[in-house]
């Protein structure tokens, strides 16, 4: 999964028309943004501009990227406030997701709000338990792997997950490379798993979507944390199925194989979910009062979040 930073400089790069213009934008030098550029596109496989005197071009992946996660990087953008201003910030915002994406990506990104006055609260479980929170008032955000069912709670797409299946490289070298290609599933079989939960949750995801059959192999490790799975397929325990985010890193370190290549990884959708209505309210340890309003997008009664800010 490309990381936000990469889809925020492509989606400017695209609005402006040329590189040096979106460096302009980002306040970075031009050979960053084209450092990112380089990097979206390689992690894509794609070209997405072709280049002239006169600027960039977005070729037409270009294109359907742009219209895939415009709206949903400008909703982020609006729920987290807008920092053109720099204004203060009051008030506490708490906020909930599974703990390696909080960890990795979500709370380094949200890191610089807090230098600005705003007091955060984080939470880390499983999606349907922060869902339930979330509806119960004790948290104001949550980055769900699920759709929320609730009535009283609305979400939008955040991004979406990519999977990759993963080993050691010392099982690696033991699956027949040709029957890998021909009956993956079946060269696998022997393999044990590195699983996230006793029901095999992602792997079992991974399998149906590309085998059509929940994984038969045997499980030899269990553990509701995706870095500790990664850290065990690394030391040898078994293969695992991962984001693409974590295994990354790994992946380019050799520590991991990749051992499967689908023409179109599974995905998993990521939501940004909120209450409908209502305004919470919750004042922080460091000032007297404090309040999170959310903004109707004026589309009917669908209501997301436009913006978020905090007055006293």
């Amino acid at each position: 999964m490309p990381s936000l930073d990469l889809l925020a400089t492509f989606l400017e790069i695209y609005r402006a028309g040329s590189l040096s213009a979106a460096a302009h934008r980002l306040g970075v030098t031009q050979p960053a943004v084209t450092g990112q550029l380089a990097r979206l596109e390689e992690e894509i496989g794609e070209q997405l501009f072709v280049r002239s005197r006169k600027g960039v071009t977005p070729t037409p992946r270009a294109a359907a990227l742009a219209s895939r996660v415009s709206l949903h990087l400008d909703g982020l953008r609006d729920a987290l406030g807008s920092s053109e201003a720099e204004p203060t910030l009051r008030g506490t915002v708490r906020i909930g997701g599974a703990a390696e994406i909080m960890t990795l990506r979500v709370l380094p990104a949200l890191a610089p709000l807090t230098g600005r006055g705003l007091y955060l609260r984080a939470a880390f479980g499983l999606a349907q338990d922060l869902l339930n929170d979330l509806a119960a008032d004790r948290l104001d955000l949550v980055v769900s792997a699920i759709r929320p069912t609730h009535q009283e709670l609305f979400a939008v797409p955040l991004v979406d997950e990519e999977f990759l299946l993963v080993g050691p490289p010392s099982m690696a070298r033991t699956v027949d490379a040709d029957r890998l290609r021909t009956a993956p599933a079946d060269a696998l079989a022997a393999l044990p798993l590195v699983a996230y939960g006793e029901e095999l949750p992602i792997l079992r995801r991974y399998w149906r979507s590309e085998f059509g059959h929940r994984p038969a192999n045997p499980v030899a490790l269990v553990v509701p944390d995706l870095r500790a799975v990664l850290a065990a397929v690394e030391a040898g325990a078994g293969i695992s199925a991962l984001p693409r985010y974590l295994a990354e890193p790994a992946l380019a370190a050799g520590q991991i194989i990749l051992l499967h290549r689908p023409e179109a990884p599974p995905l998993n959708t990521i939501y940004l979910a909120v209450r409908r209505g209502g305004r919470p309210t919750r004042p922080s340890p460091s000032c007297a009062s404090g309040s999170l309003t959310r903004q109707p997008d004026g589309k009917g009664s669908e209501r997301r979040w436009r913006r978020i800010y905090v007055t006293a």
